[in-house]
């Protein structure tokens, strides 16, 4: 999975200009056709979601007695962690794709963070590899907007949209959120962290015998995906996802041990304009600017996702979710049987997702100032 072969800060161009191209998609979006958007695939029947992946998933896998969390229960945690990894990706990418200068600050950051999410996603299903399993990718891909898979972080609605200072805050900052100040939410639902903790834990109790068959290797932006073979390997990646975001309880000087914050002090950068740095004993936004970027004002996506879009925009909606389609599918087949070549493809599929996603980027709304965008949403039955 080489995803940084290419120059991650390289803009994608549209094939028109912008301003013919809004110019033309602007006539075209004035006759609306009657066809709505591609249906999310059902691969699943709703009670099968939910067991698996759905809301309430990490409360009842965690309510198990830890005498009780052997392989089996392993296996389970490990593919709700799957779909917790898979959950991040798409709205990062759409605030990352919308940012005009690739060269931003913010932009890298952002980059920097997806590469992060895609390594991590990597590192979950190679552990429920070790164990036995299967990654089951495509039936972990959720819907937006809605809540985190499993039923951590109760509240948080993840939805889709170009990079504004509320979905920076409502979004990233709350998926990423540190667990030390969020240790349980109001109604006392799990935590990512909490999750991870526990996961650690029923690996060293029950001691499952290791599998390196099927486990993948390859370079993920900046990091190296390894199979594990030990339980100390086991400990590291965890402690990897954990530190790098997803539930970190660690103070923001050892989140800057490898001299990049952990994604929530990240996207609390951009948020804040500033840097994070230590000033009087105590850790303050008064660094450095970070200018907040101009972006494409790619709309938040609705339940259900565009309604009766125009003929260009449902051209490019179905290019996009048949490019997602392709990744999620052959992510699967990666991991199950065959191995880099399919990653290799998962990964050229990726690139292809960016070009139509800009392109949507830049058809406005009819009535409002802002534009269309993807909806990742995998076409049915696909």
């Amino acid at each position: 999975m080489t995803v940084g072969k290419d120059d991650p800060d390289r803009e994608t161009s549209a094939p028109l200009g912008r301003r013919s191209f809004l110019a033309s998609a602007a006539v075209a979006a004035a006759a609306p056709v009657s066809v709505p958007e591609p249906a999310l695939a059902a691969e699943l029947s709703a009670g099968e979601r939910v067991a698996t992946t759905g809301h309430g998933a990490v409360a009842r896998l965690l309510a198990v007695p830890e005498a009780g969390r052997g392989v089996g229960w392993l296996r389970k945690a490990l593919q709700v962690a799957v779909a917790l990894e898979l959950a991040t990706i798409p709205p990062y990418l759409c605030g990352w794709w919308s940012v005009k200068d690739r060269r931003s600050e913010a932009a890298r950051l952002i980059r920097r963070i997806i590469g992060d999410e895609m390594y991590h996603l990597g590192v979950v299903c190679n552990l429920l590899v070790a164990v036995g399993g299967r990654p089951r990718i495509k039936r972990a891909a959720p819907t937006y907007p809605g809540p985190l898979p499993g039923g951590v972080r109760a509240g948080v609605n993840v939805y889709l949209s170009g990079l504004t200072k509320p979905f920076v805050h409502d979004v990233m900052m709350a998926i990423e959120a540190p667990e030390a100040p969020l240790a349980r939410s109001a109604d006392g639902s799990p935590t990512i962290g909490a999750f991870y903790d526990d996961l650690l834990k029923a690996f060293h109790s029950t001691a499952p015998k290791l599998t390196t068959q099927g486990q993948l290797s390859a370079h993920v932006t900046t990091d190296v995906l390894k199979p594990v073979k030990t339980l100390d390997d086991v400990e590291h990646a965890i402690g990897i996802i954990r530190e790098q975001g997803e539930g970190t309880t660690s103070s923001p000087a050892v989140a800057f041990g490898d001299d990049h914050p952990a994604h929530y002090y990240a996207f609390a950068e951009i948020y804040h304009g500033r840097r994070l740095r230590k000033d009087r004993g105590s850790w303050q936004f008064t660094g450095a600017p970070v200018p907040f970027p101009a972006t494409r004002p790619m709309a938040r996506v609705p339940a259900g996702g565009w309604h009766r879009p125009p003929t260009p925009v449902r051209r490019r909606l179905i290019e996009f979710n048949t490019a997602y389609t392709a990744v999620l599918d052959t992510l699967d087949m990666a991991w199950d049987s065959d191995g880099p070549g399919s990653l290799d493809v998962a990964v050229r599929a990726m690139r292809r997702m960016e070009t139509p996603a800009l392109e949507l980027m830049e058809i406005p709304i009819p009535g409002t100032d802002q534009t269309y965008g993807p909806s990742f949403r995998p076409p049915l039955n696909s």
